[in-house]
């Protein structure tokens, strides 16, 4: 087998990552019928540690999808709509122009983060 077969194989939600212009924005959730674990599927990247320049989409978004996890093993609507919730928030933040820098933008963690917290906040009130 050649090598990008295997990386394909092996890590499809990095190669997702990288196409959508960062491993900072893949999520991911290990499962079994009854655990589960959200996890950027990205590494620790020590080189940016508590430099507030992460980017944490990956992390808000596993959040999200064990949230959906969770509404689906409980058969909880609530849940599923807070899981939506979450992701409106991220791509709102996204599409109104705050992101951080390995996506072009100038927002640190913490900004980037403050305006999806906004976007979920504004979401609940509404509804």
């Amino acid at each position: 087998m050649n090598r990008f077969g295997l990386y394909v194989r092996r890590h499809p939600s990095d190669l997702a990552g990288e196409i959508s212009g960062s491993l900072g924005t893949a999520p991911s959730i290990n499962a079994s019928a009854d655990t589960a674990m959200a996890q950027a599927s990205h590494g620790s990247a020590p080189d940016i540690a508590g430099r507030n320049i992460a980017n944490p989409v990956a992390m808000i978004l596993s959040g999200a999808m064990l949230v959906e996890w969770l509404a689906a093993r409980h058969g909880d609507p609530a849940l599923a709509a807070t899981a939506q919730t979450i992701e409106r928030g991220v791509a709102e933040a996204i599409t109104s122009g705050i992101s951080t820098r390995d996506l072009g933008g100038s927002a640190s963690t913490t900004e980037f983060t403050a305006a999806v917290i906004k976007s979920v906040t504004a979401g609940g009130e509404q509804n």
